[in-house]
């Protein structure tokens, strides 16, 4: 029981220390906002971990979910002592408060030359609260690259084995033709008719399997377009309203998806998550800073928008050269990188890579930091 008692004791500074904010050797007394930075991006000037938001802004993470209060030319201070950042003017410390008293003090004490004006001090302002108005054409900075994100937030990106069956599908095109474009009709089959008339049109593309149970996660969904229906039948008309690839017979539609905010406050997994890389996005066998990736876990295995997660390389198996104790080691596995989860499905999610100091590869691991 001593030893374990010892044990605890022993490790309660490192585990304190290991959730501790850690500032920035070089990091500024403040920063200016301007057009084009991202929460990430200012946290990371002052941090070293740019995703403990809820500590490093002092924020709580239960009831602020989406962060829009930070414009470009806002000034953003740090606070040393708390270790946490705010915008506005610094707070006053207690030492800096009783330093102010004493320098009213003195002034008050000293006879006033006429025509000469008094050297600055700092005076105590009661502040009231006022009405901030907003330029209509300035935006609050996102989270994290909005143009890295949005052209994933309003689009279908996974469907599964059942949602694919049941969707309607393309059968035909006016005159017979092979590939239609914006403004074409086409026809489908099995178009309900208590779902609106706003649809995308997508291809079923790669079949995602996980690589650990091999079993089927879905089927990645490859947007061609939106279309809306000018008349449901047996055989329903629609017309192509946007088009970014050609649309032909076979494809399928899915109920338009309404645009997802662009903005969350990163923070781990409240439970231990160890995911896998299955896919980076464009059919390339590596990625990088701004990759956009597909994970084997999703909502069933507790991940949310907003989660970060470390970027790990297994451990190689040393040579066959060098053997240890009649056995071949492996090596440590290696954490290189971040990835911020910005859309989660049932079984797939997708994130933005944020941070990667070598190539992001698939089957690579993604973990709760």
């Amino acid at each position: 029981m001593r030893k374990i008692i010892s044990l605890i004791c022993f490790l309660l500074p490192i585990l304190a220390s290991a959730d501790e904010l850690v500032i920035r050797e070089n990091a500024p007394d403040r920063y200016v906002v301007v057009k084009g930075d991202t929460l990430w991006d200012i946290s990371g000037k002052f941090f070293k971990d740019p995703w403990k938001w809820p500590q490093i802004w002092g924020l709580n993470k239960d009831t602020v979910k989406d962060p829009h209060w930070i414009y470009p030319g806002n000034v953003i201070f740090l606070d040393s002592v708390s270790k946490t950042l705010h915008v506005g003017e610094p707070v006053k410390t207690t030492e800096s408060f009783n330093n102010d008293n004493a320098a009213n003090a003195n002034l008050s004490a000293t006879n006033l030359v006429p025509g000469i004006a008094p050297e600055k001090s700092s005076v105590i302002e009661k502040l009231s609260p006022k009405v901030r108005v907003m330029s209509s054409d300035q935006v609050a900075i996102a989270s994290i690259p909005a143009s890295a994100i949005g052209p994933f937030l309003s689009k279908p990106l996974v469907i599964d084995e059942k949602g694919l069956n049941g969707a309607p599908v393309v059968v035909g095109t006016l005159e017979k033709r092979a590939l239609v474009s914006n403004m074409d009709l086409i026809y489908a089959k099995n178009m309900p008719v208590d779902q609106g008339d706003t649809w995308q049109i997508f291809r079923p593309g790669n079949e995602f399997i996980d690589p650990e149970s091999n079993k089927s996660l879905g089927y990645e969904a490859i947007y061609l377009g939106d279309a809306t229906v000018e008349k449901l039948a047996d055989i329903s008309t629609l017309r192509i309203t946007n088009s970014i690839l050609d649309i032909h017979k076979g494809d399928r539609l899915v109920q338009s998806t309404v645009a997802l905010p662009n903005n969350y406050i990163p923070r781990p997994p409240e439970s231990q998550i160890s995911a896998r890389v299955i896919s980076i996005y464009g059919g390339v066998g590596q990625g990088g800073k701004n990759s956009v990736i597909a994970l084997n876990k999703g909502r069933r295995d507790g991940l949310e928008t907003g989660h970060v997660l470390a970027l790990f390389h297994k451990g190689e198996f040393v040579s066959e050269d060098t053997v240890l104790f009649g056995k071949r080691e492996q090596l440590p596995d290696y954490r290189y990188g971040l990835i911020f989860v910005f859309r989660t499905f049932e079984m797939v999610s997708y994130g933005l890579v944020v941070e990667a100091s070598l190539p992001v590869q698939i089957l690579d691991n993604a973990v709760t930091p």
